[in-house]
């Protein structure tokens, strides 16, 4: 053998600190693994053209983890890759050493080894390969630490000498995780690398289905196996349709100033996957490098979102062919395809080229044309898009200055149009009293209450000016129109409150805030008594024994003897109450909201979010353990002696004009712990002032408008 034992490999003309510099660490977590499982296998590629029909390639992976102290968290220790391919013989040890080796067959640019260094302390290998009808065994250690470095090498050989072992193949091991972000890592397990590789190998593994090694990849923890998967064909999806793309070259002019297309052309093939779409977490389009997917390029799927599910089913579209191999770099996976965006600095003197902006129009196109199903997606994507240019009142000239994507939001494309009118500063003529004054005709309580108020926003968006657009968003423009509701409703000015002798106040003020039934608090205006509220899961006038979490009862099934008594004492049964508003923020926590009508003396119901604690904190799931409470009694009959009178811990905030008790006991029966409350006596004018206290920098903008 040419190599002695335990020596560096150092190689000639070649200085490793400039090559650690000038190949950068991969953006992607798992390249040395994906550098190490392509390795695997192309050597089970390179046996197989040279063994018996007999011959069945295998690919072990193993991840070794830890314990720690949480004990749903594990940490990353060690993960070996081991295969049955050809060995490290005197041959593919040379390749493996030669920096930008060609050779190989496989489109190599033989670079992949420094993203083992730049992840981990030490990458181990040992092999047993057959030369010249005798076996032998290599061991050698790859790594960047100062001992190597200061040899000019990242190899060490350890020794290579006869063995009496004739299982052909190797294992690499990677030590010494040097990954700052460890997440990925410590998350890894059988189940998690499986996705990833499935994800990036797809169109190996589809078009070498027939051939497939056997892979197996095992997670282990303290040593013992927690769990095992296989990658088989029944894995993956079967290729749905190919088509072949030809594109042609272009070249920029001589004066830098135009771009012409030329006869010579290169082909790419289409393969596109129409897949369940519980099995596909998101339409795509990408691009394969050497039969592996590219993870990061400039290609955008244009025709449908990301999310679109067109009849139960998603899309994943793979683009490969010579000119993409050709374009990849050192750093394996990123490419060097060139966009005409660059031509803002251009090269006069640069190659022919075929632009990405080519390659993707090209292949979208071609996407509609296999697919009309998506065709018609798109037309609606177009047509949403016309919705929210009428609902904002957004012109056809701004659109066709922005570049629009199907994956781009409401928010986004917002964003986008409002970009464009800021730098024209438009100025238009705009009124707003007529939305003021058709406050009077609506009802909370009607079904149409939503549609209603949502057109009265959208026309109060449409009048204000262009250059305060930025500022003053729609949803501003409708808390306007919230807050003008609030009072009116307070003042009694509601056609519904003078026509009728019924008092419809407390049912009106609920339904402004949070529709009576309504589980959804993302569409309540429960902001104007805090922002945060709209975020958390809630439910508006449910009773407590039908009220769930996450599809998961919140009170018990089932009660003792003496719980049952209870719930039931007096009459009464005390799970079929229904509190105003219960919203649940995070685990363990729990804010009661009641409303008392306008003429009603909310002293006189102190105690009756004490009520609801108690039952939440005694009577509910062991799952739950609701322990701290946030009570909101609101109303607008408040005096302070009367409270204060009931109930003396209360104390007075003169700040904005309400009651806070801060802390007191929800007594924990049955061996249950005590949970605390913190309450709040607060009236609805205290509300509007908060809200407009908090918007009102967008609030004067809108005044300027109205003048």
């Amino acid at each position: 053998m040419s190599y002695q034992d335990n020596t560096y490999i150092i190689p000639e003309g070649l200085w490793f600190k400039g090559i650690l510099s000038d190949i950068k660490k991969s953006s992607r977590s798992l390249q040395p693994i994906f550098e190490a499982f392509t390795n695997s296998l192309e050597a089970i590629k390179i046996r197989e053209e040279v063994e018996s029909e007999d011959y069945k390639g295998e690919i072990y992976i193993r991840i070794n983890a830890a314990n720690t102290t949480d004990e749903d968290s594990t940490e990353f220790r060690s993960l070996t890759i081991s295969d049955n391919g050809i060995g490290f013989n005197e041959k593919e040890f040379k390749r493996f050493n030669t920096y930008k080796d060609y050779t190989k067959g496989f489109k190599n640019l033989g670079s992949g080894r420094i993203q083992f260094v730049h992840y981990f302390g030490s990458s181990t290998f040992r092999s047993i390969f057959k030369e010249n009808e005798q076996y032998y065994e290599r061991e050698f250690i790859v790594s960047k630490t100062d001992r190597f470095i200061e040899q000019n090498a990242i190899v060490l050989h350890v020794k290579c000498c006869k063995s009496e072992n004739d299982a052909i193949g190797t294992e690499v091991t990677f030590d010494g995780l040097l990954e700052t972000n460890s997440n990925i890592y410590n998350t890894l397990n059988d189940i998690e690398l499986k996705k990833a590789l499935i994800e990036r190998y797809i169109h190996y593994f589809c078009h070498n289905s027939s051939k497939l090694p056997k892979i197996s990849i095992a997670f282990y923890v303290q040593g013992s196996l927690k769990h095992e998967s296989t990658i088989s064909e029944n894995d993956f999806p079967k290729i749905d349709k190919t088509e072949p793309i030809e594109l042609p070259y272009s070249q920029i002019s001589s004066d830098g100033k135009a771009i012409s297309k030329l006869d010579e052309k290169e082909t790419f093939v289409l393969e596109s996957f129409k897949v369940d779409s519980q099995f596909l977490k998101s339409n795509d389009l990408k691009l394969v490098s050497k039969g592996e997917v590219v993870e990061d390029s400039e290609i955008k799927l244009q025709n449908i979102s990301a999310t679109d599910n067109i009849e139960g089913h998603k899309y994943l579209f793979l683009l490969s062919g010579n000119y993409i191999d050709q374009r990849d770099t050192n750093i394996r996976g990123e490419l060097n395809i060139k966009s005409k965006e660059s031509l803002s600095n251009p090269d006069l003197f640069s190659n022919k080229e075929i632009y990405i902006e080519d390659i993707q129009e090209e292949v979208n196109q071609t996407i509609n044309r296999l697919y009309p199903e998506i065709e018609k997606k798109q037309k609606e994507h177009t047509e949403e898009l016309e919705k929210l240019k009428s609902m904002f009142c957004l012109d056809d000239a701004t659109a066709n200055e922005i570049t629009i994507s199907v994956n781009d939001n409401e928010n986004k494309i917002l964003e986008k149009f409002y970009e464009v009118e800021a730098k024209k500063r438009a100025k238009v003529d705009a009124s707003i009293k007529k939305s003021f004054d058709r406050l009077d005709k609506l009802d909370t309580r009607a079904e149409t209450y939503a549609d209603d108020l949502k057109a009265e926003a959208m026309k109060l968006a449409k009048q204000i000016p262009l250059q305060n657009k930025n500022a003053l968003t729609h949803y501003v423009a409708r808390r306007k129109l919230v807050l003008e509701l609030l009072k009116k409703i307070l003042d009694r000015e509601l056609e519904i409150q003078q026509s009728n002798e019924r008092n419809f106040d407390e049912a009106l003020l609920h339904n402004l805030l949070f529709q009576q039934g309504s589980g959804n608090s993302e569409d309540s205006d429960l902001w104007i008594l805090n922002e945060d509220f709209i975020y958390f899961r809630g439910m508006s006038e449910s009773r407590l024994c039908d009220i769930k979490i996450n599809g998961q009862k919140l009170f018990k099934s089932e009660f003792e003897d003496e719980e049952e008594r209870y719930l039931k004492s007096l009459g009464e049964n005390r799970l079929k109450k229904r509190p105003d508003i219960l919203l649940f923020p995070e685990e363990g926590k729990c804010i009661i909201i009641e409303f008392k009508s306008l003429d009603v003396n909310v002293s006189e119901h102190l105690t009756q979010i004490d009520m609801y604690s108690s039952l939440i904190r005694n009577y509910t799931e062991d799952d739950f353990q609701l322990t701290t409470f946030y009570g909101y009694l609101i109303g607008e009959g408040i005096e302070p002696r009367d409270v204060l009178g009931r109930v003396g811990r209360y104390e007075h905030s003169y700040h904005f004009d309400y009651l806070f008790r801060p802390s007191e006991p929800v007594k924990g029966f049955d061996g249950r712990q005590d949970g605390s409350i913190y309450t709040e006596v607060i009236s609805y004018r205290t509300l509007l002032e908060r809200s407009k206290k908090r918007n009102e920098i967008y609030l004067e903008k809108l005044k300027q408008n109205c003048n």
